[in-house]
């Protein structure tokens, strides 16, 4: 009896208590706790979620550095990238400061004759004033300007059929004063032989469409087929400072036939 009476007044103890009785806490606080706040209480799915949230954080923090790095540190050049840049655009400068200080060349003075037989007879006895041009060769004659001098004048003439003509003007500073004559098979032969002189390259020799790479080289008539072979062809053109003629007779055009050429070169006061 005593048990079953300690049991019931206990009963009524714990029925009588209510959660004012414990500081803190409120039967409100309870009851407005939103349902969907109950989680999971499964110890393995809230490590799992405990670390791909720490994961996902460092991986924020590592892009952000990344990024911060990329703009304080440009990315470099490869080795040999930046050295071909710089030599290319150097290059380009460098030309273009010699096309600058070269002063514009004046056109020269040009003439015919009919007098051919006469040339020619004339020639023949001089020595290295009669030479065959053979057949896809480009003869060219490089004259030096002279301080004695203030002009310098060509005459010429073939037998039997024409022959490309043209000159061109070398800024590069005199080493010899001795006339000298290139024979080329080519121009592509040429351009080996002459690299500092920038030699012509192939073009149609009927227009006149023949070009220059070199920066130091100023076109004075462009390589034209002359009718040499009926008139003397001849002209002149005032020296406009220091540097090399190259008088250019060009058969690299004919596939069979050689050209029998008579020419002078000579300066004039």
């Amino acid at each position: 009896m005593e048990r079953l009476e300690s049991t019931s007044e206990l009963q009524s103890r714990l029925s009588s208590l209510s959660f004012s009785s414990f500081p803190g806490i409120t039967s409100n606080q309870c009851d407005n706790r939103p349902l969907d706040r109950l989680q999971n209480t499964d110890l393995s799915q809230c490590c799992a979620q405990t670390i791909n949230q720490a994961a996902m954080e460092e991986n924020k923090e590592d892009s952000g550095l990344c990024t911060r790095g990329n703009d304080e540190a440009p990315a470099e050049p490869s080795p040999g990238e930046g050295s071909k840049e710089n030599n290319s655009s150097g290059s380009c400068q460098l030309s273009a400061e010699i096309k600058a200080q070269m002063p514009p060349l004046k056109p020269p003075s040009t003439w015919t004759s009919a007098a051919v037989k006469e040339l020619k007879a004339k020639l023949r006895t001089e020595e290295d004033s009669m030479v065959t041009v053979y057949r896809g060769d480009i003869m060219t004659v490089h004259v030096p300007t002279v301080p004695e001098a203030k002009k310098v004048c060509w005459e010429f003439a073939t037998d039997g059929f024409d022959i490309g003509f043209g000159i061109y003007f070398d800024w590069t500073p005199v080493t010899s004063r001795s006339i000298t004559v290139h024979i080329s098979e080519s121009s592509d032969d040429e351009e080996e032989e002459e690299e500092l002189e920038g030699p012509v390259s192939n073009g149609d020799i009927e227009k006149g469409s023949k070009s220059q790479s070199n920066s130091n080289l100023g076109e004075i008539i462009p390589v034209y087929r002359q009718d040499s072979h009926l008139a003397v062809h001849g002209g002149s053109h005032e020296f406009p400072g220091e540097g090399t003629y190259l008088l250019k007779f060009d058969n690299s055009y004919s596939l069979w036939r050689n050209k029998t050429l008579y020419y002078r070169v000579y300066y004039s006061a």
